[in-house]
């Protein structure tokens, strides 16, 4: 008997042991810090911190937003893809920083997006508005006159733009050669920043997301000439689409995700994912949403990584077309 129990209790300790290294590696983490790529006060503040109050009952661990800004949300990535894969570190980045910037950056970015990263959850799909301010004459309200009004002034025809390389800036691009207005770009350290500068009458004109310079819409401060959808957004139906008016190829929808550093357990995207999605559906975050003008996203984990991978896809013509160049 005594034989019997030492073998027994040998058998569960082997299988402790052996099982100690998976159990370990599924637990949710006590704390996850959500770094963003660029300063609080934009999309992601919008979204993620409401968000991360509806997430208190539906996740184990404790979820906080934290900022490394700088090279346009780069030095977040590459910081995120050097984290331990254990679900306690993730990045949250507008989708450009995963589908456009190696397009734009391509071996100088660090990373790759396909193999550093693995898609958590997708939050919000916004588009990029063209938005004036005091610096522009108020009797400028449609995008042809913004043209005369840039021909007529050429020394202020800058625009602001939240990062370089970013789809705001190939928009602006975009608008540039169709317009055929000899526009200089204004790089800021994400919209925030840009957002201050074009309400205070030191760039003309930005292209920014939109839930950013909607509240200043609905005020009068600032006027949206044209939004970047393929239809005109919900939370703005007075403002023509640059389809509408004539500029075929300015179509961007982008969209807000969370990522995790590569090889990080398939259950921890997962349980993270489950919660996500089930918290945006709340009625809390829905009234988020609206009041930003953003569109909720409610993909899993396979989806998010289709919808990279086809957007990485569809870029890189687009990028190629503008002749960018990082160093410019």
């Amino acid at each position: 008997m005594i034989v019997r129990r030492s073998v027994f209790h040998a058998l569960v300790l082997s299988l402790a042991l052996a099982l100690a290294p998976a159990a370990s590696a599924l637990a949710q983490p006590a704390q996850t810090v959500v770094w963003s790529g660029f300063p609080p006060g934009g999309l992601g503040d919008q979204v993620s911190r409401p968000l991360m109050e509806r997430l208190k009952n539906r996740y184990a661990g404790t979820l906080i937003l934290d900022s490394k800004p700088g090279a346009g949300g780069r030095i977040a990535a590459d910081y995120v893809k050097r984290a331990a894969p254990d679900g306690a570190t993730l990045l949250q980045v507008p989708s450009s920083i995963v589908t456009v910037y190696p397009h734009t950056y391509g071996k100088k970015l660090g990373y790759d997006p396909m193999v550093d990263f693995v898609p958590v959850a997708t939050l919000a799909a916004y588009t990029i508005s063209m938005t004036v301010g005091p610096m522009v004459p108020p009797e400028v309200k449609t995008v042809q006159d913004f043209v005369a009004w840039a021909k007529a002034n050429p020394n202020l025809a800058n625009y602001g733009i939240p990062a370089p390389g970013s789809s705001p800036h190939f928009v602006g691009m975009m608008f540039e050669r169709a317009s055929g207005l000899p526009l200089r770009s204004i790089p800021y350290k994400g919209g925030a920043p840009l957002l201050q500068d074009l309400m205070g009458g030191q760039v003309p004109v930005a292209f920014n997301v939109i839930s950013e310079v909607l509240p200043h819409l609905k005020s009068g401060k600032l006027r949206s000439l044209a939004v970047a959808s393929p239809q005109r957004w919900a939370a703005a139906p007075d403002v023509p689409t640059f389809t509408e008016l004539g500029y075929k190829d300015i179509v961007v929808v982008e969209f807000l995700g969370w990522y995790a550093p590569a090889r990080t357990p398939p259950q921890l995207v997962r349980q993270l994912n489950a919660a996500v999605q089930d918290a945006i559906g709340s009625p809390e975050m829905q009234e988020v949403f609206t009041r930003n003008g953003l569109l909720p996203l409610r993909d899993s984990p396979e989806a998010m990584a289709a919808r990279v991978k086809t957007e990485l896809t569809r870029w890189g013509p687009i990028v190629k077309a503008t002749g960018f160049n990082p160093e410019d």
